[in-house]
């Protein structure tokens, strides 16, 4: 699920309800009765929401959190537990059809006591399991694939996976090739975090595109506004300056079963330059050729492969290209990958910690936890790097592909932190 709301929406796996030490009070079980309605269906906001909290958190805004908790739980069906902490604020557990959801709900003293604060606390599936989350994952429309592995010192033990070997569309997961690189370069003395390198050419999304020409950044910071922020601007200008064929040399480095498919690493900018329907001719001849003829067409095309032979609105909705301009890795290969960094990544797991990936109070029940994903119409990816409170690595990927329609990423991101909680749980028996 989606961090729609940061400040407000916060999601965790086990409900920890707050013990009551006020007596009833007829205005908050009010409250908490209504909460059920204005989860079901839109409508009744304001007379329910203080203008504080709708200020906060726009209607529209609130209306899609509580859409996704319908998409990922089904139908809220009826008010749970109430419990308070002060005359003014508790807790209210609502029964979804798949999940009991918890709520810290605070109103106003006065009347008529409108909600002043509203936040997720708990998410807890009914009776969840691993084949449950897995079937879930693999009935969605489309091709699905993921692996779940512990690491040790022999390397990734699987623990659970479906279609582990195919080889998925990532998105901005390649990013992690590139710093892994990063961290195969400082390690060997070649280059330095500090290091300062201008701002290359632009591509598409994220706040670098706004930046000016040639501004000068860290190799630190731009790896870090790559990989927490997916910003495509940075991620480019890092392809470039570390040197293709040396970012290339990673995939065969960590594991990457299929090579043909996946080499050379393209810029963000070239991938969706691909797409376009005038450089239909460049793609099937891309897709066609071999290594050496694909690396041969980007240099000799690199002209009509710029962000300015792009028509963005081209791509933004409908799944475009997804099968020949893209980034090609299985479950299986971006284990190898996380493993990679694991142990050799040094400096790159905090920049990898920065974006948690899954609601941050998930998050926390893991001591280490690194992500990166990827999204576009059609592709998801979510890989997740951890470190459990036993002390235990555990490595998790999965992929959605849908040439056909857009997907529902917050589903797809509710099924993976189902997992990741699942997954969680011995480390904190």
């Amino acid at each position: 699920m989606r961090q729609l709301a940061a400040a407000l929406i916060l999601l965790a796996m086990s409900l920890i309800p707050s013990p009551s030490r006020a007596g009833s009070d007829p205005a908050y079980r009010m409250r908490a009765e209504q909460l059920l309605g204005i989860l079901s269906a839109p409508g009744g906001e304001h007379a329910f929401f203080s203008s504080l909290f709708l200020d906060a958190v726009p209607l529209d805004r609130w209306r899609a959190v509580a859409a996704e908790l319908r998409a990922a739980h089904g139908k809220p069906l009826a008010v749970g537990a109430v419990t308070r902490s002060s005359p003014t604020a508790g807790q209210v557990e609502i029964r979804y059809e798949r999940a009991t959801v918890g709520f810290s709900l605070v109103v106003a003293p006065e009347a008529p006591n409108p909600v002043v604060g509203l936040h997720v606390v708990g998410v807890k599936a009914a009776n969840d399991t691993l084949d449950k989350v897995a079937a879930e994952i693999e009935a969605l429309p489309g091709a699905t694939a993921f692996a779940v592995a512990r690491l040790d010192d022999s390397g990734p033990h699987s623990i659970h996976t479906y279609r582990a070997d195919a080889q998925m569309a990532i998105a901005s997961s390649f990013k992690l090739l590139i710093l892994a690189e990063a961290s195969r370069a400082t390690a060997a003395g070649e280059r330095r975090w500090s290091d300062v390198l201008p701002l290359g050419p632009k591509s598409f999304s994220g706040r670098l595109a706004g930046w000016p020409d040639q501004a000068p950044m860290t190799l630190h910071s731009l790896a870090t506004a790559m990989v927490a922020e997916s910003d495509n601007c940075a991620a480019d200008t890092l392809l470039l300056a570390l040197d293709r064929e040396k970012v290339d040399a990673m995939l065969p480095a960590t594991g990457h079963a299929d090579l043909a498919r996946a080499l050379p690493v393209l810029t963000t900018a070239e991938a969706f330059a691909l797409k376009m329907p005038a450089n239909r001719d460049l793609l099937a001849r891309y897709v066609a050729g071999s290594l050496d003829q694909r690396r041969t067409l980007l240099k000799e095309a690199a002209a009509r492969l710029t962000t300015d032979q792009v028509d963005v609105g081209s791509v933004a909705e409908v799944p475009t290209a997804i099968e020949g301009a893209e980034w090609f890795a299985s479950p299986r290969d971006m284990i190898g990958l996380l493993d990679w960094l694991r142990r050799h990544g040094g400096d790159a797991l905090p920049i990898m910690a920065v974006n948690p990936g899954i609601p941050p109070a998930d998050a926390k029940r893991w001591r280490y936890l690194g992500y990166k994903g990827g999204s576009e119409p059609g592709v998801m990816a979510m890989n997740l790097l951890t470190q459990g409170l036993d002390g235990r690595w555990y490595a998790v990927s999965a992929s959605w592909n849908n040439p056909a329609a857009r997907l529902d990423e917050g589903r797809f991101t509710a099924l993976v932190t189902r997992l990741m909680n699942l997954l969680a749980e011995p480390a904190t028996d």
